[in-house]
């Protein structure tokens, strides 16, 4: 296995348009529409920027925004964390987006800190730094 073994995430949302709005203020990014690779089934996808030139080979892991029926967002599902300089900061673009924050930043020890917040479409999202 390699030493980041997660490829590929996706958030389920059930309105794109206020959760595109919300990420790309929280994360400071913008998401780029992606085609349907799978035309017998209706979905919605916008990805995350991500390194395509380095071929799947640096840190980190692809992942998109996906509105799909069958599939619906909220929590108890999977826990994405974002990396970034201060989670701090993100967590309080995530209130002031419209999100919420569940967990203010915590200290994880030597690993760093964390912070938990809900976004527009009521997951949970994590992010982590590490001052």
């Amino acid at each position: 296995m390699k030493s980041n073994p997660v490829v590929h995430f996706e958030i389920y949302v059930s309105d794109m348009a206020r959760a595109i709005a919300f990420y790309e203020t929280v994360l400071g990014a913008t998401l780029e529409r992606m085609q349907n690779p799978t035309p017998e089934l209706e979905m919605d996808m916008w990805v995350f920027p991500m390194d395509r030139d380095a071929g799947m080979t640096s840190y980190g892991a692809g992942g998109m925004l996906v509105k799909m029926d069958g599939f619906s967002p909220g929590s108890g599902g999977t826990l994405v964390y974002f990396g970034c300089d201060d989670c701090a900061v993100q967590a309080a673009r995530a209130a002031d987006s419209g999100g919420s924050i569940f967990q203010e930043k915590t200290s994880i020890g030597e690993y760093g800190f964390c912070a938990l917040a809900r976004d527009t479409e009521g997951n949970l999202i994590g992010f982590h730094s590490m001052k």
